[in-house]
């Protein structure tokens, strides 16, 4: 990892060390807000410490009882112009809490609002590690030693040394399938996306930024805990369900929805995160990294639908063209 990641992740975590921590709060919109959830979702496991996720801008109109000192906010945006989460990095300073930006752009009006800044590189050939999961993964798993001293947190770090050829490992061992998949589902104006735990999040991320926003195909993101709650009564013979099977805590939950779902609909894609490559990675780590590699491999899902479909990923009709 650069030595500048190195230092800004540093002098956050001694940050949070120095502080008599009493709450987190992850803050930010959209992809970047289901990126930060996957930490509320460790520290959650983890520690006694509470911690939520808030989208920015209910974060400042909400005004948590318990944000001041002794709060820790962390807060993202890709290019750290997300004006929600500018406001939101401004509120809670001023409320006296420890604020970490996590951005793409050192300079942006983010990371200038907040006290403190974890910049990752992004498309300029950098490794994965000095990205933005090598780098927000250490910042995490940073402050759970800073706070719960673990050898586990330290072989989390070491570990992510391995990120990189995880996610061309696993990319390449599911291209046919993702591919596939996009030529198999081009049609559907509707995919619905499940998963529970961690995962929870890349469904969210899948639906929101992937389906919802790059390729204008509905969907919604269900929790498979939540799915005989409700949603179950959509399923049909002809309904799209992709499925992520978590590796983890949560398991049961989404094989108990795939055993449903496959009775009932013949559109049922399973992403199964057991059945990844998880080589270098200790055994009782595969639940840390596994958010991480599903996300690069629900990412190339994404890529076969637009490939097939003739929608680039790029392509927006509203988003950053006018005022909103």
């Amino acid at each position: 990892m650069k030595i500048e990641h190195v230092n800004q992740i540093a002098a956050a975590v001694n940050a949070v060390k120095a502080t008599s921590v009493k709450n987190f709060y992850f803050v930010a919109c959209g992809g970047s807000m289901a990126s930060l959830a996957t930490g509320d979702y460790f520290l959650n496991r983890e520690i006694s410490i509470p911690s939520r996720v808030y989208t920015s801008n209910e974060f400042v109109h909400v005004n948590p009882n318990g944000l001041g000192e002794g709060s820790v906010v962390i807060l993202r945006s890709h290019s750290g112009t997300t004006p929600e989460t500018v406001e939101a990095a401004r509120f809670a300073r001023e409320k006296g809490a420890v604020t970490i930006a996590v951005s793409m752009e050192v300079e942006s009006p983010l990371c200038k609002e907040a006290e403190y800044t974890v910049h990752y590189n992004y498309k300029d050939g950098s490794d994965v590690i000095d990205g933005e999961t090598g780098v927000y993964y250490s910042l995490i798993f940073g402050i759970l030693n800073a706070v719960a001293p673990n050898e586990k947190y330290e072989r989390v770090i070491k570990q992510l040394n391995q990120l990189e050829n995880l996610f061309e490992t696993n990319k390449k061992n599911t291209y046919d399938q993702a591919f596939q998949f996009g030529s198999d589902y081009k049609r559907d104006k509707l995919i619905y996306t499940m998963g529970s735990g961690a995962y929870y999040h890349q469904a969210y991320s899948f639906t929101s930024c992937l389906l919802m926003e790059m390729l204008w195909i509905h969907s919604n993101a269900i929790h498979t805990g939540e799915y005989f709650h409700g949603p179950f009564e959509i399923t049909d013979y002809d309904v799209p369900l992709l499925i992520i099977k978590g590796e983890g805590p949560t398991r049961s939950l989404d094989e108990r929805a795939i055993t449903f779902a496959q009775k009932f609909s013949k559109k049922v894609e399973v992403v199964d995160v057991a059945e990844l490559d998880f080589t270098g990675i200790d055994e009782d780590l595969k639940e840390y990294f596994g958010p991480a590699v599903a996300g690069a491999v629900l990412r190339q899902y994404a890529d076969g639908l637009a490939e097939h479909t003739g929608h680039p990923l790029s392509v927006r009709r509203y988003m950053w063209k006018m005022d909103y």
